[in-house]
């Protein structure tokens, strides 16, 4: 029987070879981190390698503390440098000083390099795996060079063409055009008549992922102040931080601080920290609604009828914020707008605002003709200045709303925040209280003399 269970782990590690390591990914992710480091460290070194260095894979910093300290930094050795780097920073400090002293000079030195750039920037998320040659090459010699080696890069999309005494860099010829183009050529008659797109080592991975899409490229140099290149980013690594900076802007925008891992590998006492926050300063500005109320309990008290209508008043606001707040962090972060552009974004939602509190009103007021008419409830004798009250109102709040929603990520963005940071709950909060203000002040007005 013990013979038949220690059979177990190495028959599904023999399996793990005949899948896509995609699917072995999505495989080991589903089991405890002991079983996948079991498994991790029966399989061939080249394929554990090849697992270990997907960033789906998001046990691979418990599955390298679980492997013995001489294989996970022989594992760590062949991986790419900028996931190497990335599964070092998450490691226990321990570990990681321990498995650090374990490594080659050339490969602790290339992920300390990277280690040094702060997270979310194109320093801490290229690679030092790249491809370059001197610009007094042929394409032949490049050529060669390159299948030297191909095996100790972690892609090949371009060349990076330097200048021979500073190392700085002139061109980036692409490896379609190197292999169309003579080999007797000088390598630099291979490349575009243009500079070389290029980047920054501090430059916002959100910045990084532009480029991508805006000069429709498959790698990008990162270079230093004199224009040495410092590694490189691929387009993998860029999707990698656009499917990031997304679900952290989600996260964000549901009120809840971003979380670091998947849901289910997030702890008890983190997923509250994480939420707590949020929810105890929506609760607290929430207190205002109780002190609005308040300032209007005489109101309250002659007029009954308008409390049926509070729920459907600040829904209505909160509902038309949030939706211009979406539309807003999202125009913001694709660079559709800029804070120059607030007043344009005024003039618009003001109509828009206006526009879609009437619909709202027509229906609220329909609504209360509706019931009053076929007896459904009676809102007594002045029931049409009330429905007139809920219109009005809706009007006014919807379109503060809109301006408020859509202005507050402006704010956050001039003061330096996050727009994400202006999550629907605090929008909903914020126009909940200012609602109600509006509601009872139309009130008073429309109402007065009548009901009030």
């Amino acid at each position: 029987m013990e013979d038949t269970i220690t059979a177990i782990p190495a028959m599904l590690a023999d399996d793990l070879r005949l899948h896509h390591v995609a699917d072995v990914v999505e495989f080991l992710n589903a089991l405890p981190d002991e079983e996948a480091a079991e498994l991790i460290g029966r399989v061939a070194p080249e394929r554990a390698v090849e697992i270990l260095d997907q960033p789906e894979f998001y046990a691979a910093p418990e599955v390298l503390q679980l492997l013995p300290q001489a294989q996970a930094a022989s594992l760590l050795t062949a991986m790419s440098a900028d996931r190497a780097a990335d599964i070092v920073h998450l490691l226990d400090a321990p570990v990681r000083a321990s498995l650090l002293t374990r490594l080659d000079a050339e490969t602790r030195a290339s992920i300390e390099k990277l280690l040094v750039y702060p997270p979310a920037t194109a320093g801490s998320i290229m690679t030092t795996e790249y491809v370059s040659v001197p610009s007094t090459w042929t394409v032949g010699q490049t050529l060669d060079y390159i299948r030297q080696v191909e095996r100790t890069r972690e892609t090949v999309y371009a060349i990076y063409v330097l200048d021979p005494q500073t190392r700085r860099l002139l061109q980036a010829v692409p490896l379609r055009r190197l292999i169309s183009a003579a080999p007797d050529a000088p390598i630099m008659s291979a490349a575009r008549p243009y500079p070389p797109i290029m980047t920054s080592p501090l430059t916002d991975r959100e910045e990084v992922a532009r480029l991508f899409r805006k000069y429709d490229l498959l790698a990008v140099p990162v270079v230093d102040s004199a224009g040495r290149v410092l590694g490189i980013v691929t387009v993998d690594d860029a999707i990698d931080a656009i499917l990031a900076e997304s679900t952290e802007d989600v996260q964000k925008f549901g009120g809840v601080t971003a979380l670091e891992k998947p849901y289910m590998q997030i702890g008890f006492a983190q997923m509250v920290g994480k939420r707590a926050g949020w929810l105890c300063a929506l609760f607290l500005s929430e207190m205002l609604t109780a002190s609005a109320m308040q300032h209007f309990e005489s109101e309250l008290e002659k007029a009954i009828v308008l409390t049926l209508f509070i729920p459907l008043i600040m829904s209505s606001g909160g509902n038309s914020g949030s939706q211009a707040t979406s539309l807003l962090i999202r125009s913001l972060a694709l660079r559709e707008l800029r804070l120059r552009d607030w007043w344009r974004v005024v003039m618009r939602e003001l109509p828009t605002g206006i526009a879609l509190g009437a619909i709202l009103g027509i229906i609220g007021l329909l609504r209360i003709t509706l019931w009053q008419k076929l007896g459904l409830y009676d809102y007594g004798e002045h029931w049409l200045l009330v429905a007139f009250t809920v219109a009005a109102a809706l009007i006014g709040i919807v379109t503060f709303g809109s301006l408020s929603g859509s202005m507050l990520p402006f704010a956050l963005q001039r003061l330096g925040f996050d727009p994400a940071s202006a999550s629907a709950p605090f929008v909903a909060t914020l126009v909940d209280v200012t609602g109600l203000v509006i509601y009872f002040s139309v009130a008073t007005i429309i109402l007065r003399g009548s009901l009030l």
